[in-house]
């Protein structure tokens, strides 16, 4: 199989796999929210040591303590994700899907958002119309909701802002993944610890099953995750771009059929709202990377007839 098309196939299964989510999350109930969190980042350090151990991959570790900078990135990156893995169970637990699909169909804009205020990029036009949808998407809705939707804009700035440390930070998302669960391991390890001496903890107490899916938190945290780095490194980022929005979909889709969500029309004018920006946001990116690939094949033929 062509190694792009192994490549495709390995993003659509990180973010179906991301996108069916909320299909799991209702399943370890009655295990709370930070619960949950807890037994993911712990689980999550295991199934990553093991892949580790597998590929007898080490050499890392001694060449990344020398570097404090990206150990503090990391950190920080942990911190950051450890609000968006807490807010998204807490939304899908609660009876907020859609709202947490909102999150992720408007983390692009931030993404583009973040450009412009952090690394003083230059939009093109449709950019800013893109980001400007996405801004009247959010005011539609925060009337339609009679608050800000602040569950999706939580997980969309979480996101964007732990894309943007990890890409400062530069490691490999299995290495980078360890470091990560690592740093969240003994606060959720001592969180689970003070449940269980209280006896407020599920661990064990809701039948084996229950335990198992606990512990499966942690494999399917990392499983999207490899198939992620997978993918990233075998296609072309615009259609990294165009698959992203196969979660959000997903997620949408299972709160409405699924978990049967109320849409009144305003909310569906809101998210219409959404969608219509990321059609300018897809169209741009997609010119802007035929452009940047014609003219680097005229380069190369220029250099080619120079030579």
């Amino acid at each position: 199989m062509p190694d792009h098309r192994r490549g495709v196939l390995y993003g659509i299964a990180a973010y179906t796999m991301w996108g069916l989510f909320p299909l799991y999350w209702p399943l370890l109930k009655p295990s709370g929210a930070i619960e949950i969190l807890a037994h993911r980042m712990a689980w999550s350090l295991v199934v990553v040591l093991a892949a580790l151990a597998v590929r007898r991959h080490w050499s890392w570790i001694k060449e990344l303590l020398g570097q404090p900078r990206k150990l503090a990135l990391l950190t920080l990156a942990a911190v950051i994700v450890t609000i968006n893995w807490g807010t998204y169970i807490y939304a899908v637990n609660t009876g907020h899907v859609v709202e947490s699909a909102l999150g992720y169909f408007i983390n692009p804009l931030v993404n583009v958002l973040f450009g412009v205020v952090l690394l003083r990029e230059r939009l093109r036009p449709l950019q800013w119309a893109a980001v400007g949808f996405g801004a009247l998407a959010v005011l539609v809705l925060a009337v339609d909701y009679g608050r800000p939707p602040w569950m999706a804009l939580t997980l969309a700035f979480s996101f964007g802002l732990y894309g943007l440390v990890k890409k400062r930070a530069n490691v490999q998302a299995t290495e980078s993944l360890a470091v990560e669960t690592l740093v969240l391991l003994l606060p959720a390890v001592g969180y689970l610890l003070f449940l269980h001496g209280t006896g407020a903890g599920t661990f064990g107490q809701e039948g084996g099953w229950h335990a198992v899916l606990l512990v499966g938190a942690g494999l399917i945290t990392a499983v999207p995750l490899a198939c992620f780095g997978a993918a990233a490194i075998r296609v072309p980022l615009s259609t990294m771009g165009l698959l992203q929005y196969i979660a959000p979909i997903l997620q949408f889709a299972a709160g409405v059929l699924v978990f049967r969500e109320v849409m009144p029309p305003s909310r569906w004018i809101g998210f219409s709202i959404v969608w219509l920006g990321l059609a300018f946001f897809t169209y741009d990116s997609l010119r802007a990377a035929r452009t940047a690939a014609r003219n680097r094949r005229s380069a190369a033929a220029l250099d080619h007839v120079v030579t």
